[in-house]
């Protein structure tokens, strides 16, 4: 049992320090001021975010970007709180923004990727970035897209995105989770090997989409609207398909405000992972997975062997040194540094937490927007 653990944390050191590698490699966009050149079709999926698309649509009235060059496709999926209102009411004091309100198309089990094609369908610009209705974006944020769109040439853009900043427990807990994923999507994109990115600010061309068939072959999965997407584009892409590492592109979201919902989006995060095509996908999860079960395995196992309690501080200190580093980096990139300060405590907890829902999307359910979903 120790020499297989000590070999699962070789493999899950050199993949972590992989990423770090690969983190320094995307070099950080300088943002150009430049006369602009690229129009964007921004899509945003909603369902009952009342109290949420005030934030997000004042964030895009202060876009520093020419009104005439961007539309908002605002896709209604069965609403029925006010949010159809707010944006009625919103596009009504602000008749310089192209704003289309649209009812979505359901046609697959996913909702979301059904109201992405649905606002595709309606889209009249080529680059289509979209984003969630609980975010808002930052002010330089398409100039960000438009300064790496002429520098790069790409056809698939992956940006950040960080958590409002809020000081329970909580809300520390899942922004360590988040930034660790964030640092490890740069890293990948870094060693080229993109694994992951958020649906909450992507950017890609709208006949590229259509010419890879966009969400075909994966509609029966209800999320994954991104990391489906972003595998298809970096098989027929891998060149052009980059990530935008910009201060200026960082899109801020909010974190779940309850365990349950937390644990639910967790839940459907993990469950769409053997949907995977990507053998490096795959590989990461369970290196993730196998590393965590091993410090709750040997744990349990002091209750038998206490000797062994030497050997757990060790692989626990070791996971605990080796994961900071990752999470010090993207802290530095997002200047989300307040959690650091939780990292001990939730560094602890966090084996019991991988474990929990990864043993909990073997259920093949979870509930989504008030949905209830098989996977």
């Amino acid at each position: 049992m120790i020499v297989f653990t000590i070999l699962i944390f070789i493999v899950y050191t050199l993949l972590v320090l992989s990423f770090m590698v690969g983190f320094d490699k995307i070099k950080l966009t300088t943002t150009t001021f430049e006369k602009p050149n690229n129009h964007f079709s921004i899509i945003i999926p909603f369902r009952n975010e009342a109290a949420n698309l005030k934030a997000l649509l004042q964030s895009i009235l202060e876009l520093n970007y020419p009104t005439q060059l961007f539309e908002i496709l605002l896709v209604n999926d069965d609403s029925y709180d006010d949010s159809f209102a707010i944006i009625e009411t919103f596009q009504h004091k602000n008749s310089q923004l192209h704003i289309t309100l649209i009812q979505n198309n359901r046609k697959t089990g996913s909702p979301k990727k059904d109201a992405i094609n649905t606002a595709i369908e309606n889209a009249q610009f080529n680059w289509l970035i979209t984003t969630d209705a609980d975010c808002e974006v930052p002010k330089n944020w398409l100039n960000s897209f438009n300064t790496f769109i002429e520098e790069k040439q790409p056809v698939f853009i992956s940006a950040p995105v960080k958590f409002q900043k809020e000081k329970s427990l909580l809300f520390h807990f899942q922004n360590l989770n988040f930034i660790s994923l964030i640092g490890s999507t740069i890293g990948g994109f870094g060693i080229k090997k993109p694994f992951l990115c958020n649906g909450a600010n992507l950017c890609y061309r709208k006949d590229i989409f259509k010419k890879i068939n966009g969400f075909e072959g994966n509609n029966s999965i209800a999320s994954g609207d991104d990391i489906f997407l972003l595998e298809k584009m970096f098989q027929n892409y891998p060149t052009k398909t980059l990530f935008l590492k910009s201060s200026e592109a960082v899109v801020s979201t909010k974190a779940e405000n309850s365990w349950k919902l937390f644990f639910n989006q967790q839940i459907r995060w993990a469950s769409k992972t053997n949907a995977y095509k990507n053998w490096f996908s795959k590989m990461v999860g369970l290196a993730v997975f196998t590393t965590n079960l091993a410090i709750v395995i040997v744990g349990v196992s002091l209750c038998f062997t206490p000797h062994n309690w030497m050997f757990f501080i060790a692989i626990l200190v070791h996971k605990m040194f080796i994961d900071v580093l990752l999470i010090e980096k993207t802290t530095q990139f997002l200047n989300a540094k307040d959690s650091l300060l939780y990292y001990p405590l939730i560094s602890i907890a966090y084996p019991l937490y991988i474990v929990f829902i990864a043993s909990a999307s073997l259920l093949k359910k979870y509930e989504w927007k008030g949905r209830i979903f098989k996977q």
